[in-house]
C-alpha cells in the first residue's frame, strides 16, 4: 500500500489511541492505561489530552462512539466506549508503513556509516 502524498504523519497521542482501540472498543480510562502499558510507562496520558484527541479524532473519522453497553454491575453506565472507524484502521496501517520505511532506511544509512 502506498501513503498518498498529502499524507500527514500522527502525533505521537492519536498514534497511541489508535494502537489502544485496535485490540476492542475502549472508554476513556481504558485507552489510558492501555497507553501506559504498551509504552511500558514512558507515556502517561492525562485526562486533556486523551479527550482533546478523541475528539479531533472523530471529527477525522478516525475513531466513533461505540454502542457497546456494558453490564452495569461491571461498569459505570456514563462511560463513553471509543472505536476504530475503517479511515482509523486505514491511517494507523499507513503510519506503520511509514515507521517501516524510516527504520529501512535508517538501517541502510547505518550500514553505509559502519563502512
Amino acid at each position: 500500500m502506498a501513503m498518498e502524498q498529502n499524507y500527514t504523519p500522527l502525533t505521537p497521542a492519536v498514534l497511541y489511541i489508535l494502537m489502544a482501540l485496535a485490540i476492542e472498543e475502549k472508554h476513556g480510562y481504558g485507552i489510558m492505561k492501555q497507553v501506559e502499558q504498551d509504552s511500558e510507562g514512558k507515556v502517561r496520558m492525562g485526562p486533556g489530552t486523551l479527550y482533546g484527541s478523541l475528539k479531533r479524532m472523530m471529527e477525522t473519522g478516525y475513531v466513533a462512539e461505540s454502542s457497546k453497553q456494558v453490564d452495569p454491575e461491571l461498569d459505570d453506565q456514563r462511560r463513553i466506549y471509543y472505536k476504530l472507524t475503517d479511515a482509523g484502521k486505514q491511517a494507523l496501517a499507513t503510519e506503520l508503513e511509514r515507521y517501516q520505511q524510516v527504520v529501512k532506511l535508517t538501517g541502510q544509512r547505518v550500514a553505509r556509516c559502519a563502512l
